[in-house]
């Protein structure tokens, strides 16, 4: 099987959004996904990421990014999501996509590279770990969604 990993384009946008759908499915919450093509072409500056093609041009995997700045490191990158089809894992997609994130954090001159992942997905915690990613079991996420944050008053 050929793989070919690219940067992603807007182009990519409908592919990358069924992807993202996919995931949430995997990740049991689809209905957290609320972006659309539309939305990610209006915002498309602040979009980074790449996509896994095979050999006859069918999108099979991604990985979006995007770049921060945390005051103990520095400059970072955070890798959003990184998602490969169920019938493609274990192909090195996801090994692939991941060589690419490195790769630009280093051009970036980033100081970490940061992502999560589910506590229950054991295949990914092993998979990461094998890669030599320090698990942090301490950090817990807050998030407020769009409504959150315009309602939120103190």
């Amino acid at each position: 099987m050929s793989i070919i990993v690219r940067p992603a384009t807007e182009k990519d946008f409908p592919a990358i959004l069924s992807l993202t759908k996919e995931l949430a499915v995997f990740q049991q919450t689809p209905e957290r996904v609320t972006n659309t093509v539309e939305l990610m072409l209006q915002e498309k500056q602040y979009f980074n990421g790449f996509v896994a093609e095979n050999e006859t041009g069918e999108t099979v995997g991604m990985a979006t990014y995007f770049f921060a700045y945390y005051t103990w490191v520095g400059k970072s990158l955070y890798l959003d999501d990184l998602y490969v089809k169920q019938e493609y894992r274990g192909s090195k997609i996801g090994s692939l996509l991941l060589k690419k994130i490195f790769e630009t954090a280093r051009l970036e001159n980033c100081k970490r590279v940061r992502w999560q992942v589910s506590d229950w997905n054991k295949p990914a915690i092993e998979f990461y770990k094998k890669c030599g990613a320090e698990l942090d079991e301490e950090c817990i996420n807050c998030d407020f969604d769009e409504h959150a944050i315009k309602a939120f008053n103190l």
